[in-house]
């Protein structure tokens, strides 16, 4: 019985070719990470010559800052959350941001400079990102905190959630508790813990 062949590839024929590429440069980036995101790989998957795809991503750090233009709007939409209250304020907020870094791990290393140590300083989205999340814990800690101390508390927490993000998506947290409850406890460990008398 003679091999089976593989069903031919769909390719791009026409309507909108940037997010086209952006679809198939996800795929590459969530496959293989961003060190393999590349133009040729992308047109190829999308069934176009390079130069089409140099009319819309001249570079690979283009193609890579898109991505994280489109990375930063969807977090943005995942931290539109309802706060909670008293000392655990901020406790959704960070909920949500790991589970973010969670369900999109190379495109969050990748928002934040992997490969591309320049699209996370170009990325106009990501920088608004930024701001906005420190006005959201700037605003909540405020209430609890004299002026002086906030830039630093708010710094603490964004380090805080990052960084329990990267521990998660590279599998360096111990199995033991879930993950989402093992996220509470933390945040809220940090909640709790952050009053004037420890910062």
């Amino acid at each position: 019985m003679p091999p089976r062949r593989k069903a031919p590839r769909k390719t791009y024929h026409h309507g909108d070719l940037r997010n086209a590429l952006l679809k198939a440069a996800r795929e590459v980036l969530e496959e293989r990470g961003p060190s393999h995101l590349g133009l040729r790989e992308v047109s190829r998957r999308c069934g176009v010559s390079a130069p089409s795809a140099y009319h819309h991503f001249p570079s690979r750090d283009a193609l890579a800052l898109g991505l994280a233009e489109q990375g930063a709007i969807k977090m943005a939409q995942c931290l539109a959350v309802t706060p909670g209250t008293g000392n655990l304020a901020l406790l959704p907020y960070g909920e949500a941001y790991v589970a973010f870094a969670q369900a999109n791990p190379a495109l969050y290393r990748l928002m934040f400079g992997e490969g591309f140590p320049e699209v996370s300083r170009e990325s106009g989205a990501v920088r608004e990102l930024r701001q906005r999340s420190f006005e959201i814990m700037k605003l909540t800690l405020e209430k609890r905190l004299p002026a002086a101390q906030v830039p630093i508390a708010a710094l603490f927490l964004w380090a805080l959630v990052h960084g329990l993000g990267l521990l998660l998506i590279d599998g360096q947290v111990e199995s033991g508790p879930v993950p989402k409850d093992l996220v509470h406890q933390v945040l809220k460990l940090a909640g709790t813990g952050l009053n004037e008398t420890r910062i």
